[in-house]
């Protein structure tokens, strides 16, 4: 170096610990490169679910061994000494000549001691004196009127007194020793230290539930997208137009979205980089020996800050999908509207199976598990906890959680029958009523042409053609169960708006055999997709 001193091409923003925001302590390093206090960083990965870098979020699949960057901090340490940031300690005022480290200071004397110079007061009257940690200040802990250690605290005027300020100026008021007054304001602190931390967890927490919600409208953005442009390619070249115009508009509702969560996020970090900086203040004025600093704290320190209600606010995951069927419904007019609808949900077909353990003791099932019909006398069949007793009943052995689902079912010309979906946990000993609230999605047949859709009330359907085949389709997320005549490629009834919590499962009931007139049984059968 050409005569310019080392330091002065040296900031202290080059040492901070981007999490504690203080000059780096025990340095380590992250694969990544970022440098942290070791304690800092410890703390940071102990209190979240991901190993990642703190500064860049890079994501390590295993985490990282710290060892102390030693290099690094001999050139903390030295920046520390040659900034003034390493204080020199409190010396004796005894000593001559080079003077030692203080170990005390004594409140009646006046003065603050070494070790040596501090033996007299292990023994005889001087035993007797009020000695605490060595300060610089010591003034500042003894009265000025009576020249007495200030040993009290006065509630009332919130300020140190001496024993014989009680007995004057004091004499009414409401006094407590020192250490019952540090005692109170650090457990205070503690409090409030704690408050801030869960704040700071609260805020971390709400800003992974943001990023969850934006991820999960950016998916749902982007399947609907997928969807919309499956139906509109098979519209007319003449509304190609709408399509793209339709796309834009959700594309910019999507980007709004992901600008509201990138600034909540942004203000919420905001706020967690002060709540830091009040944890670390907090940290440190629970720790101090300075009686004098703590009791002058102001008041409001051992309150949490004011923040934002962040309780009720987040991204709403959902796309509103409204405009998108109106558009479609508009421009599907001009097109075979029946023919396209079962076009699109049969391509969601899955294979469905019966469950043995769930048939009621009357059904019979066939060998593959696709047929069932009435058997009209009870069979000997092991008890489960799965199995029906009241209703002649047989699930799918395959429940449904998420997503959507479509399987077909050939009903023939049976005279009774029931479809449709049920949840995992309802009632399967006694009587109950199939409805969606009691989590029944159904429709039956009764007497060869009553449909009926049990939909609490029942609603009575009027069907031009006796369906020979249905179709059931599901939408998980959209609370929708549809109903189809496949071979007239026709919607026989649709419940929407349902909430789902549970795993669903395809449930089937041939009813009685009715002295043969019923006797068809009903049959799960393959998809094949509409021309």
């Amino acid at each position: 170096m050409s005569g310019h001193d080392s330091n002065s091409l040296l900031s202290e923003d080059q040492f901070l610990c981007s999490i504690c925001l203080d000059v780096l302590t025990d340095p380590v390093s992250t694969p990544c490169g970022h440098n942290f206090c070791k304690t800092c960083l410890t703390q940071y990965w102990n209190n979240t679910e991901h190993c990642r870098c703190p500064f860049c979020k890079e994501k390590f699949t295993k985490r990282p061994e710290l060892k102390i960057n030693t290099t690094l901090r001999e050139v903390v340490d030295h920046f520390k000494k040659k900034s003034g940031l390493n204080k020199p300690g409190i010396l004796c005022d005894v000593c001559t000549g080079v003077k030692q480290k203080a170990l005390k200071s004594c409140l009646n004397c006046g003065a603050t001691f070494c070790k040596s110079h501090l033996e007299p007061h292990t023994v005889g009257n001087l035993k007797k004196h009020k000695v605490i940690d060595p300060v610089a200040n010591l003034q500042d802990y003894i009265c000025q009127k009576h020249e007495r250690p200030l040993e009290l605290f006065c509630k009332n005027d919130q300020m140190r007194v001496c024993q014989f300020c009680t007995q004057t100026d004091h004499k009414t008021h409401r006094t407590v020793s020192i250490e019952k007054e540090i005692g109170e304001k650090k457990t205070q602190l503690v409090k409030t230290q704690s408050e801030v931390q869960k704040m700071i967890q609260d805020r971390l927490k709400k800003i992974k539930d943001i990023k969850h919600s934006a991820e999960l409208r950016k998916r749902n953005t982007e399947k609907e997208i997928a969807d919309s442009v499956e139906v509109f390619t098979a519209l007319m070249r003449s509304i190609e137009n709408s399509l793209a115009e339709l796309i834009e508009v959700m594309e910019e509702k999507q980007k709004a979205a992901e600008r509201q969560a990138e600034d909540l996020i942004k203000e919420l970090e905001q706020e967690i980089t002060e709540l830091k900086r009040r944890d670390i203040e907090l940290k440190q004025l629970s720790h101090t020996e300075d009686h004098l600093h703590l009791l002058q704290i102001s008041p409001s320190l051992c309150r949490p800050p004011h923040t934002k209600n962040w309780t009720d606010i987040s991204i709403d995951p959902d796309l509103s999908v409204e405009p998108v069927r109106n558009a479609l419904l508009k421009l599907q007019k001009s097109l075979d509207e029946k023919l396209t609808e079962l076009k699109r949900i049969q391509q969601y077909a899955v294979d469905v199976t019966l469950d043995a353990d769930t048939a009621h003791p009357e059904l019979i099932l066939s060998d593959d598990r696709k047929q069932v019909r009435h058997g009209d006398t009870e069979q000997n069949l092991p008890k489960t906890s799965k199995r029906f007793i009241q209703f002649g009943f047989v699930l799918g052995k395959e429940g449904f959680s998420s997503g959507r689902f479509y399987y077909e079912v050939q009903v023939r010309e049976n005279t009774d029958w029931n479809l449709g979906l049920v949840k995992e946990s309802i009632n399967r000993k006694e009587e109950i009523t199939l409805t969606p609230q009691n989590g029944f999605w159904t429709v039956w047949l009764r007497n060869g042409n009553e449909y009926t859709v049990l939909a609490g009330p029942s609603v009575l359907l009027s069907l031009r053609e006796k369906p020979q085949k249905v179709g059931v389709f599901v939408d998980y997320e959209e609370g929708l169960v549809s109903f189809y005549d496949v071979e007239a490629r026709s919607r026989i009834y649709s419940f929407t708006g349902q909430s789902f919590t549970e795993k669903l499962y395809p449930y089937f009931s041939p009813c009685n055999n009715d002295k043969g007139k019923n006797s068809d049984p009903l049959i799960i059968t393959p998809v094949f997709k509409a021309a």
